[in-house]
């Protein structure tokens, strides 16, 4: 190895950054087709011709002012000293808006490639491009690429190895602008400030950007910004506007469009895309609903009809029927302790596999789930909801993470941070925990399969949906009365549609499937140990003659009456819930040790004695609503800034997840 140079993909969010960083390194990042997929920076490593290259993905941002975490967390970066260039990822079906980032990259005056993505959908849309004279005007190397298909992915290493040089020039702001920012660098030179990036600075300090001023302003001598004032009022004789970031923007993009006349030229006669084609009905002001109900039901309805129970019941008997008895008697055959044999396989195969056996349905859920996301339809149903949110004080963009919370509720929750108003931020992330998460869907299955059987997928359904209207309710609510500040705009890109690659697919769903297998040998692993010494032993530590005299049977005793009028007033249950806190998984696991039955079609025939219809459907409302587990909880803590919220929103789902339960057992009594 010759050398070694670390490198940042930065672009518009949706641009294929994730794409490229997995194709560039071997990575595994999770791809999704919508805004905000990546809410936090990754690292990878590549060597290409004797250089090493670290690549670090950041997250998706329209421009580099500081509106919203991911444009903190990408800008913070790129003005530290980390990096040695910068490859930018541009949409190059979507020029106008990509290149306004673009302009501003390059102000930074860094070494830089432009990587223009996404080149099948340009020449499927009839579109030519001037590469050669687009580098001109940039004045930065510019790579044509599919890192979906690996266009020309050599060539693009090529360029970063070797390369990457300082931008020829800086962007061109028409209508005297450029002569304010040219003017404004000259002033900033005795400022601690990076020589090449001068540009950049003088720039956003005749904008007016706050974070800066806030930085450098303190240090400046008064004759310095009385100049710098000076010149900013100047750029307003050749505007129409006072509003300083508007004039900048307005000369930035005339630019713009005289680069995409000279680089672009595109068909005389516009034809439909297939993607306007088929918004015309997924977004149809009648159907657009309707159709989003379909594919739930379907995907539902796959995952717990008949194909999602045969696989369930496969592998339950895999794990009970083959697994469990194997180890069973091989440890008996050792002359193994009576108690150490119980331990294994009641308490670690019991535990462990009852919830295995539900990882064919969890891996149905995140296929269909996957399939929706990366052909872009999940984005047009954010859209479609705004109108529902914004009767809660929110807006669409709040259903991007609350989408991601019905896969898992702690990566959703770090995806509020593409809201620009942290009310809206705080009042999302409040909010995300209602929905459903994955986690949640074993525990589902079980009880759902016990009391309901016969309708068991449309029992899960009607959670899901129930879950949703229960968010609303909760905005409502808090709308009202913690967050009375106005939202903020609606502004989402809908991507471009796009056949889900078969690798995508998979390796998304492997991933999903791994950290539920990985929760398995771990938490639930542990959890399973945990609980069944605890209901093996008394307080005093003498073994438990009866489970009701263990200490769990103690602590559960104590609970149970707080649940008894949510129609579930056995110890087992409260208990179970309890270790719900650690992960919700651990639900199945707790009550397959407590019962001492192998997981599966066993457990949910005993429990098909325990509960009735309703305390069964009252046991699953409270689950689907009290408050996410613990890695959630501190997720919340952390990008709500502080415990004070963290606690807050943790009494608030509780309070309403119990308040629920009692009614509909309450309501359900008096009518059954």
């Amino acid at each position: 190895m010759t050398g070694k140079k670390t490198i940042a993909i930065i672009g518009n969010p949706n641009s294929g950054k994730t794409t490229l960083f997995n194709r560039l390194t071997g990575s595994n990042q999770h791809v999704g087709n919508w805004p905000g997929v990546t809410v936090d920076r990754k690292t990878g490593h590549v060597c290409h011709d004797g250089m090493g290259i670290d690549i670090v993905d950041l997250p998706g941002i329209y421009s580099l002012s500081p509106y919203t975490q991911e444009e903190i967390i990408a800008r913070e970066y790129v003005l530290s000293d980390e990096l040695d260039g910068i490859l930018n990822i541009v949409d190059a079906a979507n020029i106008e808006r990509n290149l306004y980032l673009t302009l501003q990259l390059i102000s930074l005056g860094l070494p830089m490639v432009v990587a223009l993505g996404f080149m099948d959908d340009v020449r499927a849309q009839g579109v030519e491009i001037n590469v050669k004279e687009l580098e001109r005007r940039l004045g930065v190397p510019v790579v044509p690429i599919s890192a979906k298909k690996g266009e020309n992915i050599h060539d693009l290493l090529d360029e970063l190895a070797h390369g990457m040089c300082a931008p020829a020039q800086q962007p061109t702001y028409l209508h005297g602008v450029g002569a304010a920012i040219r003017r404004a660098a000259d002033l900033l030179r005795p400022l601690p400030l990076r020589e090449c990036s001068l540009p950049f600075y003088a720039a956003k300090l005749l904008e007016g950007d706050k974070e800066l001023w806030a930085k450098y302003g303190g240090d400046m001598p008064r004759e310095m910004r009385e100049q710098l004032d000076a010149l900013a009022e100047g750029m307003h004789s050749h505007a129409n506007s006072t509003d300083n970031e508007m004039v900048l923007a307005d000369a930035l993009y005339d630019y713009i469009e005289e680069v995409v006349r000279a680089c672009f030229k595109r068909p005389k006669e516009h034809k439909l895309t297939i993607t306007e084609r088929i918004d015309a009905i997924v977004l149809h002001r009648v159907w657009a609903l309707p159709i989003f109900a379909f594919f739930m039901f379907l995907m539902f309805w796959t995952t717990f009809g008949p194909f999602g129970s045969w696989l369930g019941d496969g592998m339950e008997y895999l794990i009970q029927g083959i697994i469990s008895p194997a180890v069973q008697s091989g440890l008996a055959a050792l002359g193994t302790a009576e108690w150490l044999v119980n331990l294994i396989c009641d308490g670690i195969i019991g535990g462990v596999g009852s919830m295995l056996s539900f990882l064919p349905q969890i891996v149905i859920l995140f296929f269909f789930l996957s399939v929706l996301e990366d052909t872009g339809y999940l984005a047009r149903v954010a859209f479609i909801m705004d109108t529902l949110l914004r009767r809660i004080g929110l807006s669409g963009k709040s259903f991007v993470p609350m989408l991601m919370g019905f896969g898992c509720t702690t990566p959703a929750v770090m995806a509020a941070r593409t809201m620009e108003n942290d009310a809206d931020r705080r009042m999302t992330i409040m909010l995300t925990p209602f929905m459903s998460c994955s986690a949640k869907l074993p525990v589902y299955a079980l009880v759902a399969g016990a009391v309901f059987p016969v309708h068991q997928g449309l029992v899960v359904i009607s959670l899901y949906v129930l879950g949703i209207l229960m968010g609303v309710l909760a905005g409502f609510i808090l709308k009202k009365t913690v967050f009375r500040e106005v939202s903020s705009g609606f502004v989402l890109e809908l991507p471009t549609y796009r056949m889900p690659s078969f690798k995508g697919t998979v390796l998304n769903m492997w991933q999903k499937a791994k950290d539920f297998i990985t929760r398995a040998g771990t938490i639930i692993l542990l959890m399973s140990v945990v609980i069944w010494v605890l209901q093996n032993f008394t307080p005093t530590l003498a073994v438990a003659q009866d489970a009701g005299e263990s200490i769990l049977g103690v602590i559960g005793t104590a609970i149970a009456p707080v649940f008894a009028p949510l129609g579930f007033g056995a110890w087992q249950e409260s208990v179970a819930l309890l270790t719900g806190l650690a992960a919700k998984e651990a639900v199945v696991s707790t009550m397959s040790v407590l019962y001492g039955v192998g997981g599966g079609a066993e457990l949910t025939q005993l429990l098909g004695g325990v509960f009735t219809p309703l305390s069964g459907y009252c046991f699953l409302v409270f689950t689907l609503l009290y408050m996410p587990c613990m890695s959630a909880f501190a997720t919340i803590k952390r990008e709500m800034g502080g415990w004070r919220w963290a606690f807050g929103a943790a009494a608030f789902q509780t309070a309403l997840a119990y308040l629920a339960a009692l009614v509909i057992y309450q309501v359900g009594s008096l009518i059954l």
